[in-house]
């Protein structure tokens, strides 16, 4: 079964991109490549707490989390190399534009007084970044089994060469991006 935001980006998003754009070749239009979210637990040290985590995230993707440890040892930061730091998760192909769609459509609308995403957190080369404050605002989570609220970083990996494309992509594809500036 194909993920209803993959036909809507070939049937209506793709189409229009390429009337606004004016692109001549199918292939340049932009695309989403990959979305990575990325959960930091200032409890780290807490096994259990990464896991509960790592846990969420795997309920709301259908993936597996990695864990990512320290690199380094940083003795003002009480931190040492091996040290787990955070989970993370990549998703790609039909799992990300399912995610896309339960973002858009069920997660944001069920934030608390919800105005829109940030519109300027792109980095300069076409990819965006949005952050979320806890993890309840996906159904997959049951609010009364959590341990620990935590926020996550959600990062939408394009294939557009600026800003201003990526936005056009994303704003098609539904993003709710604010009014004015943040």
């Amino acid at each position: 079964m194909v993920p209803t935001m993959k036909t809507k980006y070939r049937d209506v998003v793709a189409p229009e991109l390429i009337k606004s754009q004016g692109y001549t070749n199918k292939m340049q239009v932009p695309a989403v490549s990959k979305i990575v979210l990325n959960v930091s637990v200032s409890m780290a040290y807490d096994r259990d707490v990464l896991q509960a985590v790592a846990d969420d995230l795997g309920k709301i993707t259908g993936q597996k989390a990695i864990i990512i440890k320290a690199k380094k040892s940083v003795s003002n930061f009480k931190l040492r190399e091996g040290t787990a730091l955070s989970a993370k998760i990549t998703l790609r192909n039909d799992r990300m534009y399912e995610f896309m769609d339960r973002l858009l459509n069920v997660a944001l609308p069920r934030i608390r007084d919800f105005r829109g995403v940030p519109s300027n957190s792109f980095d300069g080369r076409g990819n965006y970044s949005m952050g979320l404050q806890e993890q309840t605002v996906f159904p997959e989570i049951n609010p009364d089994h959590v341990k620990k609220v935590h926020g996550m970083d959600i990062s939408f990996v394009t294939t557009a060469k600026t800003d201003e494309e990526a936005r056009a992509l994303l704003r098609l594809l539904g993003m709710p991006f604010a009014s004015g500036k943040q």
